[in-house]
């Protein structure tokens, strides 16, 4: 399992604007770089991520093989009601890693 760290707001006005952060570790090779025999490395990269929030969608990245490794992303969204964000990288090999928070509008 990749190690995430995920940053939101424990409680949220209503109706306010909030800022998430996700970080997941992961090589990202693009598939490009020789191995030591002098073959191509494999193409191994997350090139979709998704957010949820109370199973809507809220965000969705298209990540490419220029992405740094470990990618780091933060945007934004409106604090409707309590409930669960979901985040769901998915990677070339098809794994999909999951994690959750729980945001409280007040």
């Amino acid at each position: 399992m990749p190690r995430t760290l995920i940053n939101v707001p424990q409680s949220v006005p209503r109706g306010t604007v909030f800022e998430i952060k996700t970080l997941v570790s992961h090589p990202m090779e693009t598939g490009f770089r020789p191995d030591e025999s002098g073959r191509l490395r494999p193409r191994d990269i997350i090139h979709t991520f998704v957010c949820t929030y109370n199973g809507e969608e809220v965000f969705r990245a298209e990540l490419f093989p220029a992405i740094a490794a470990n990618p780091f992303l933060s945007f934004t969204a409106v604090a409707t009601e309590s409930g669960e964000l979901a985040f769901h990288w998915t990677d070339d090999h098809g794994a999909i890693h999951t994690e959750t928070a729980r945001i409280t509008v007040t």
